[in-house]
């Protein structure tokens, strides 16, 4: 109502009374636009702006548009989810839950995905970064292990795949020098008794907290090995040392923990000649 009453008093100048006035006051305007044309212009402009106010919602109206559904995490670039510098990414405890290998910048040489749900690894989780040296996914779900996940990793050292679900080994790299799978639910039929024969390199190796009956072929270059809290029942002669060369000795060997296994190791005197130091374990 304000804005049409005001609208009339800028219009009254143009309206006269009678045709005296009217010349008297037309014959007083200098040459210019019409009054006419700008009244038909006013009007016009007015009622733009009235339709256009009257589109816009009012702002104490609730908006019921729909609100967009959480992102999933494979959604996301892997650098938003996680943190990435030169050469490294760490997703560790990320949120929304992680629950697959994220997709990895094609010059990652380590890998910290601790503490998440990823439940598998695949084949073309890894297939594209080769220049992996470090990969650690301890505290996860992951329960199993496609056969070639880690076949193009010629350069990885370091893998920890403790503290999750594992019932099976994969075939490892050959360049390992520490692999940690405490706290699994490995048996020795999911080891094979040559899974670790290859690793030449292999320093430390860790395998406690499963659920192996024996202890499998370690490498000559080993120094710690963890197999405490298993279900080992026994060893032999050639489970460190080797039966047909009684001048075998393995200093490299010197931290071995068997302790929490029902084997008593005293009752294999000869299964330890060769070691310097003997396994922390039971002897009575």
């Amino acid at each position: 109502m304000k804005a049409f009453i005001l609208m009339c008093m800028l219009v009254q100048p143009w309206l006269g009374t009678g045709s005296v006035g009217n010349s008297d006051y037309n014959s007083q305007l200098i040459a210019g636009p019409s009054p006419g044309r700008d009244l038909s212009r006013f009007f016009s402009n007015y009622w733009k702006a009235t339709r256009a106010r009257r589109a816009l919602p009012p702002a104490d109206e609730p908006d019921d548009s729909p609100i967009p559904a959480a992102a999933d995490e494979s959604d996301l670039p892997t650098c938003l989810l996680c943190v990435c510098l030169t050469g490294s990414v760490y997703c560790e405890e990320v949120s929304p839950d992680m629950t697959s290998v994220p997709t990895l910048p094609k010059e990652t040489a380590y890998l910290y995905a601790r503490f998440n749900k990823i439940q598998k690894i695949r084949t073309k989780d890894f297939a594209d970064v080769v220049t992996l040296r470090r990969i650690d996914l301890t505290g996860n779900l992951i329960s199993e292990i496609e056969d070639g996940a880690f076949s193009k990793l010629s350069l990885l050292e370091e893998l920890s795949l403790a503290d999750n679900r594992l019932v099976k080994l994969p075939a490892l790299p050959a360049k390992l020098k520490s692999f940690n799978a405490n706290n699994n639910l490995l048996k020795t039929k999911g080891v094979k008794a040559t899974a670790f024969k290859k690793l030449i390199g292999l320093v430390n190796l860790y395998l406690a907290d499963n659920e192996m009956e024996a202890v499998p072929q370690i490498p000559e270059k080993v120094r710690i090995l963890h197999l405490q809290n298993n279900n080992i029942t026994d060893v032999n002669i050639d489970t460190f040392c080797r039966s047909n060369d009684t001048y075998y000795l393995r200093p490299s060997l010197s931290d071995v923990r068997l302790d929490g296994n029902p084997v008593i190791l005293s009752k294999y005197p000869d299964s330890f000649t060769c070691m310097q130091v003997l396994p922390v374990g039971r002897y009575r």
